[in-house]
């Protein structure tokens, strides 16, 4: 990646790397959604999704595909045509692809595809030896009973599933406009009035604008940013998903070069340092977001998951309180073990200082931003006026949306279960999610990662803690909901002078496209062979695991309920992780250090470091071998562009691979 200091000078090069990637602030905002919008989701929904969800079978989704391939195309089509595509365009071809692809991560498996991957996993749930016992509980609205017709024959084209599909498609409808709204929201509190960073969402924004540079024929160093970042894409992609998916097409076994997404060495440390996980991140695409991220919240990432690893798992273990943890556990079983033990405990306190400070920095910005003028002398908007032609709507009337899609999840929990609390639905949708949406979106605005945001298990404590007795809860759409991230998708609409209502059009067309795609292609898949099963190698490893996790915490509300929840939340170790967190933020303000090393500290406590490692290498060479070789101001233009050249890379010679397993499989099914 050492390119000629000259080959990317332009015209840019002696402004703020900000102006530099996205134009002057006063440029006007256009809109994004049209006909090749319209044309883009037709082609994602039913050409690039079906390899979305092979790879996501198979890898977990470990890398993109549909995206950025979605774009390029396109992009390439235009240029034939003599049509120029605009970054808004592109932006929203961007976010067409993504959502297509990304939507319905079923249960945090890994699975994605659409909404149906949701079913998908309950189809399994309900028939795996895991579940032994539970399925006379589980209703009928969620899947049906094993031995039926349907799940014999692996086709949702079934009369029993008119009732689970139509309980998804109110939930989808119901979720996309308070996601929408509640997201906004955010984004007006933490971009408009806290003026926070974002740092991640100029990796699509610097794409977007890249692409349109080659669009209208004026290549400058932003192309050349993409492409080298495609050719690093490609180049690694070859060893990373090709080899594993072709070979697992044609061989017996699969030949894993390098193991998906982790080395494990937890094992071989097991006597130096007891319950500890100790791996190597293989994914590359983790070294790239170091160079993004900002410097000391990678840091303070590496350096607590670095701690709690090295110095902190042998002393509690040898205290212990580690007591689960076995040798011989590998690093998933040690990570599941030691959270139940202490870190869940912990984390929690952990998060209760999150929220406060983020809330406190909220009221301390809102008091301030009150006491300014409407706008101030450079024109920077504030919560109460936004930038013309942005196309805000009133805050009023996006509460007023978020709280009637929220009644509408409430009302319908009661429905189908009306012997749970409705109180806690309320809770959970009205207060809870707002709340923690918005730390969400504080992490997210400062780090680039929600990670370290949420609140471990509180909903299943609420459900263990109610009373209740059944089953049914565990499967329903509870409305607890984060929804900090998607005020990074405003803030990518912000930087490319997208208007707002672009967003709205397009989840309204991708909403359709999606159930359509996903139903059709998820048929096909489950068609060919079960899900999971050797066809399928990342859930046949993997979902063993969450179903057995999941089991645990369904039988708790069952008769004759285990006191599970009560040893695995210890209210001295959530003491013990406020006040620690609290301490450590306490001495980083007193020491004057960046606030964001503390916010990367609590977001990597517990972490992996196969996970922190990669990332913390790439925020190192990138701030003391690239930034010296190119300039502060150029290499903080240049990373993001080359971020999101590698994710176009690898989604395009993974999709490649891809299409060649599913016409091999599709063949194989014939019978001459």
């Amino acid at each position: 990646m050492a390119v000629p200091e000259e080959r990317i000078h332009d015209e840019d090069d002696e402004q703020p790397a900000e102006e530099a990637l996205f134009g002057a602030p006063d440029d006007p905002y256009e809109p994004g959604f049209n006909m090749k919008t319209i044309w883009a989701c037709l082609f994602v929904g039913f050409v690039m999704l079906p390899g979305s969800i092979y790879l996501s079978l198979v890898t977990g989704g470990q890398t993109g595909a549909a995206d950025w391939v979605t774009v390029i195309l396109f992009l390439e089509i235009a240029k034939r045509s003599l049509v120029k595509l605009t970054r808004q365009e592109i932006i929203i071809l961007y976010w067409a692809a993504a959502g297509l692809a990304a939507a319905g991560n079923a249960m945090n498996t890994g699975v994605t595809g659409g909404p149906f991957a949701h079913l998908i996993w309950e189809q399994y749930f309900i028939q795996a030896p895991e579940s032994t016992g539970l399925a006379q509980f589980i209703p009928t609205w969620v899947v049906p009973q094993p031995g039926s017709a349907s799940l014999a024959a692996r086709s949702f084209f079934h009369i029993e599933w008119l009732v689970p599909i139509a309980v998804l498609t109110a939930v989808t409808l119901l979720f996309t406009i308070n996601s929408l709204s509640m997201g906004y929201f955010l984004f007006r509190v933490t971009s408009d009035v806290e003026r926070l960073p974002f740092p991640l969402a100029s990796v699509q924004a610097g794409g977007a604008t890249a692409l349109a540079e080659t669009s209208s024929k004026s290549e400058g160093w932003r192309w050349r940013a993409f492409s080298i970042g495609t050719v690093i894409g490609v180049s690694w992609g070859l060893i990373y998903v090709v080899i594993p998916i072709l070979s697992s097409t044609f061989l017996v076994t699969p030949i894993n070069i390098l193991p998906i997404p982790f080395i494990d060495f937890t094992v071989s440390f097991k006597s130096v340092l007891p319950a500890t996980m100790i791996g190597i991140g293989t994914d590359l695409g983790l070294l790239i977001v170091g160079f993004v991220l900002p410097f000391w919240v990678v840091v303070g990432s590496f350096v607590s998951s670095a701690a709690s690893a090295i110095i902190a798992n042998p002393l509690l273990y040898n205290a212990g309180i580690l007591k689960t943890w076995e040798p011989g556990m590998s690093m998933i079983p040690t990570q599941i073990a030691n959270s139940i033990d202490f870190w869940l405990s912990f984390t929690i306190g952990s998060s209760l200082v999150i929220g406060i400070v983020g809330m406190a920095g909220t009221v301390k910005a809102l008091i301030q931003n009150s006491r300014q003028k409407k706008e101030n002398e450079e024109g920077q908007s504030s919560l109460f006026d936004p930038p013309k032609g942005r196309g805000d709507i009133s805050l009023k009337t996006v509460l007023v949306i978020w709280f009637l899609s929220t009644t509408g999840f409430v009302a319908m929990i009661y429905y189908l279960i009306p012997d749970f609390p409705v109180w806690i639905t309320a809770i959970f949708g009205y207060l809870w999610s707002p709340i923690f949406s918005y730390i969400g979106a504080r992490m997210v605005a400062i780090t680039g990662s929600p990670y370290g945001s949420s609140f471990p298990y509180v909903k299943e404590a609420s459900f263990y803690l109610s009373g209740y007795k059944g089953a049914a809860v565990w499967f329903a759409p509870i409305p607890i909901f984060e929804h900090g991230p998607v005020a990074s998708t405003f803030k990518q609409l912000e930087l490319t002078k997208t208007s707002f209502g672009s967003l709205i059009k397009l989840n309204l067309v991708t909403m359709v496209m999606m159930f359509v795609c996903s139903f059709l292609f998820y048929s096909l898949i489950w068609k060919l062979n079960p899900i999971p099963s050797a066809a399928y190698p990342f859930t046949q490893k993997m979902w063993p695991l969450n179903a057995t996790m999941r089991a645990i915490w369904v039988k708790t509300t069952l008769p004759g309920e285990s006191n599970f929840l009560l040893e695995v939340i210890n209210p001295s170790y959530i003491f013990a992780g406020l006040i620690g967190t609290g301490g450590i933020y306490g001495l980083v303000t007193l020491l004057g250090a960046s606030p964001l090393f503390f916010y990367g500290f609590v977001g990597g406590l517990a972490a992996p470091m196969w996970n922190t490692m990669p990332t913390f290498i790439g925020a190192i060479l990138g701030r003391y071998y690239f930034t010296k070789r190119f300039g502060q101001e150029k290499w903080r233009a240049y990373v993001p562009i080359v971020a999101a050249g590698y994710g176009a890379g690898i989604g395009l010679i993974g999709m490649t691979a891809i299409a060649i397993a599913l016409i091999s499989k599709a063949i194989s099914q014939i019978v001459y």
